[in-house]
């Protein structure tokens, strides 16, 4: 009897997966997602992404790093996506693509490479994931039905990130052929489009040092891209085998270094910023006390915390321009929710304010727990605190403070602080690093300024040498919360 092909067996089976040719490596294998579900899934993670993490609000560089994609585009497979190009507005050093086209840097990594051709080979490398359908290969039926859930919450915008369980799309875990392979897709692509490959080894070696600076932890893009062996001895390899010379390629330096110039550099307290349990918004001018020992996490929808247990939330976002007692009645109104207690008409902090118990039935259970909606500021806030409706009567009393704590801000030091920014210097003599910092000095330690520059602090730099120096920002005593950087606006 004739062996039947292995895509002809599961036809037979009828298990709903099909066999499709990879465009990348020409080759046939199993997919439990259509490329229409794939751009689908990742048209929806894209939109997650830019409201739970926020777009770096500057054109130019957006526009520049947009620009840098097409143009490795040009060389890629699969030209008919929907591909985008776009700066979230996230410290980390970071970047990530998404199914069926969107990929996403962050402004953190921008601050942190040296050149375009350098970027070239980060975003060449997300280019590859999608070419190469990593994403959609990765997709389990169980991953597809969750993702199509989304990660909000009618309570508190996002806070289920809290949990680990938001996003699911953007920190898939590639294994270690799909990061060599997308290695070898991005060099090609940089390449093609007039890059010097060798910059590719360089980016490499700054994640390293980011790594090694983070006391042995991994920079957030290599968390999700594990490194599949010695990556920069694999790209000078690649290099070798080319067999030409390079110096005629582009490496873009100085046009680079120019798109960076002025921007923010770390956490933006202008966006909300936490001193100890207390979250502070310059641009909203409120303040809102978090119980001690909580996960905080500030976003674009919302700032929230989670018990150390696990077991419960405390969350604020904006309620729009309805009044408190409008507010109240369209959050009562949404199914599933029911108002444990007669609403009291009051104040918080002499706030004119909306204030409930509530009690809801979710996917995880029955839940309980305070709200109130807070006018101030020309908005209306929503103030929630929940957790399973056994738990209610321990956690009362802190639901009770993190609502009332809630007020405006007068502190000067608070409502004028601003972020660190990069800055350029070029120099007019050879000098060492330390010697730079003595007379240009930044805001970082001199570690981090070296990483940042691709250079070490003993390093002779020569004059004419542009570096960046990292000037202003609001002191180590500031931090964004635990999660992604954003603004609960």
């Amino acid at each position: 009897m004739k062996r039947l092909g292995i895509c002809a067996v599961l036809l037979l089976t009828q298990v709903a997966l099909s066999c499709v040719r990879n465009p990348a490596t020409g080759k046939k294998q199993f997919s439990l997602v259509s490329e229409s579900q794939e751009i689908q899934l990742g048209q929806q993670g894209a939109e997650e992404a830019r409201q739970s993490i926020g777009l770096y609000d500057d054109a130019k560089v957006q526009a520049y790093v947009a620009q840098l994609g097409k143009k490795l585009l040009v060389h890629a497979q699969r030209p008919n996506l929907p591909w985008s190009f776009q700066v979230v507005d996230d410290p980390s050093v970071n970047a990530f693509a998404l199914p069926g086209g969107p990929v996403f840097v962050t402004r953190g990594i921008l601050t942190y490479m040296n050149s375009e051709a350098e970027l070239a080979g980060v975003m060449g490398h997300e280019i590859g994931h999608i070419t190469a359908r990593h994403s959609a290969n990765q997709l389990s039926k169980a991953e597809i039905a969750q993702v199509g859930l989304g990660v909000g919450s009618i309570f508190v915008p996002q806070v289920a990130q809290l949990g680990g369980a938001g996003l699911q799309l953007l920190f898939l875990k590639y294994g270690r052929d799909a990061e060599t392979q997308a290695d070898e897709l991005g060099f090609g692509y940089m390449l093609q489009a007039g890059y010097d490959p060798r910059q590719m080894g360089d980016m490499f070696v700054t994640l390293q040092r980011v790594g090694e600076a983070a006391g042995g932890g991994l920079p957030e893009w290599l968390s999700t891209h594990p490194d599949p062996g010695n990556r920069l001895q694999k790209t000078e390899q690649r290099v070798a085998a080319l067999n030409r010379d390079l110096s005629g390629l582009a490496v873009d330096r100085d046009t680079y270094l120019a798109m960076v110039d002025g921007m923010v550099f770390g956490e933006d307290p202008r966006q909300g910023f936490f001193r100890g349990q207390t979250f502070y918004h310059p641009s909203l001018k409120l303040k809102l006390e978090f119980p001690p020992g909580w996960k905080t996490q500030n976003t674009p929808q919302s700032v929230a915390g989670m018990s150390e247990k696990q077991d419960a939330l405390v969350g604020m976002s904006a309620a729009g321009k309805l009044s408190p007692e409008q507010a109240a009645q369209k959050f009562f109104q949404q199914e599933g929710v029911r108002q444990a207690a007669g609403a009291s008409q009051g104040d918080v902090n002499g706030l004119p304010a909306v204030t409930s118990y509530f009690e809801a039935q979710t996917q995880q259970g029955a839940i309980a727990g305070i709200v109130s909606f807070v006018s101030y500021g020309g908005a209306t806030w929503q103030l929630v605190g929940y957790t399973s409706a056994q738990a209610l009567q321990g956690y009362d009393s802190t639901f009770r403070h993190f609502i009332t704590s809630f007020g405006p801000v007068t502190d000067k030091s608070v409502l004028d602080v601003q972020p660190a920014r990069v800055k350029l210097v070029k120099l007019t003599e050879s000098m060492t690093l330390q010697q730079f910092q003595q007379r240009h000095p930044s805001t970082i330690p001199i570690e981090q300024l070296a990483i940042i520059n691709g250079v070490k602090a003993t390093d002779s730099i020569p004059a004419g040498t542009t570096l960046k120096q990292v000037v202003g920002g609001p002191g180590p005593a500031v931090s964004s919360g635990s999660g992604a950087s954003g603004a609960a606006r």
